[in-house]
């Protein structure tokens, strides 16, 4: 293993996570618009054609339907949360190492990575499940015509009216299902990556911008290849009208295998590989990018 950059520093990482998230958005929101619209389309009647015959069905439409816009529907609430999210995130990859470090020069084991990764998904509970809920809302409510939400805020306070923190909060234990394994996926696979990417006698802090870029995106591969049954669930359940689904995601899980079968665990699977790479790319070389900077500036903080 290829010796880690230290010594690390939790509060660096805050402040270049939060940079790296915004890239993650930016480059990969409007195939996280398409994923959701195909997650959450209603089910096909007998002798009906779907809403969406798959990825680029679905990506046509929107784009025909609505502009440029359409694809980037729901943006600001992921844009007000991924900083601070993705801050949190990278914070908790960086506290989760620094933890099980006896002394600052231990280099940690990848089972040892993939368990501070874990702790980054704890860690952005608390911003993703609002975030991601009022996003699926307002993604689906233009693919349905409805106009019940103006925007992000709007539909904050609506969900907040109807009810309190809990309607805000809704499908919190299935974010947390998709995110700690995946998040430890995430961070693990990026750090094997960086290792066996960077040249014999070389540092991973010279790593190339290729293979930032190689690495950032074959990361976030795998973490969605471990979030995207939990991540159906998610959409399904924090979209359904109240009430519907009494018994969590248990009841989601029941009626999707029995009326769509195992497969429909991996809906927008095309959409989600087709965003993975490019988006956690740029989330990873924003993260290091600025990681530079910072250890350039604050060498001590």
């Amino acid at each position: 293993m290829a010796k880690q950059p230290q010594p690390i520093s939790p509060f660096k990482n805050f402040f270049a996570g939060g940079f790296g998230g915004v890239c993650l958005v930016f480059v990969g929101h409007p195939l996280d618009t398409i994923k959701v619209r195909l997650q959450t389309q209603p089910k096909t009647q007998p002798g009906q054609a779907p809403l969406y015959s798959g990825t680029f069905d679905c990506f046509r439409k929107t784009l025909v339907g609505e502009g440029v816009r359409g694809l980037y529907r729901g943006m600001a609430a992921p844009i007000i949360g991924v900083t601070p999210m993705y801050a949190v995130c990278f914070f908790g990859f960086g506290l989760g190492k620094r933890l099980q470090q006896r002394k600052p020069d231990d280099v940690l084991t990848y089972p040892q990575l993939f368990a501070a990764g874990m702790l980054s998904g704890v860690f952005t509970t608390v911003i993703m499940a609002p975030g991601e809920r009022i996003k699926c809302l307002l993604q689906i409510q233009a693919a349905t015509g409805e106009t019940k939400y103006s925007g992000s805020l709007d539909c904050a306070k609506q969900l907040y009216r109807e009810a309190g923190i809990r309607g805000v909060y809704k499908g919190t234990v299935l974010t947390l299902m998709r995110d700690v394994p995946a998040s430890g996926m995430y961070f693990m696979t990026y750090e094997w990556l960086k290792s066996i990417l960077t040249p014999e006698g070389k540092s991973v802090r010279d790593l190339s911008v290729p293979r930032i870029l190689f690495a950032g995106g074959l990361a976030g591969i795998f973490n969605w290849v471990v979030a995207i049954p939990p991540d159906v669930l998610k959409s399904r359940f924090q979209t359904a009208p109240e009430g519907k689904y009494p018994n969590g995601f248990r009841d989601v899980l029941r009626e999707l295998i029995r009326e769509e079968g195992v497969a429909s665990l991996y809906k927008g699977f095309t959409a989600v590989m087709i965003r993975a790479f490019p988006a956690n790319a740029a989330c990873f070389l924003g993260f290091e990018v600025a990681m530079k900077f910072l250890n350039w500036v604050a060498p001590r903080l």
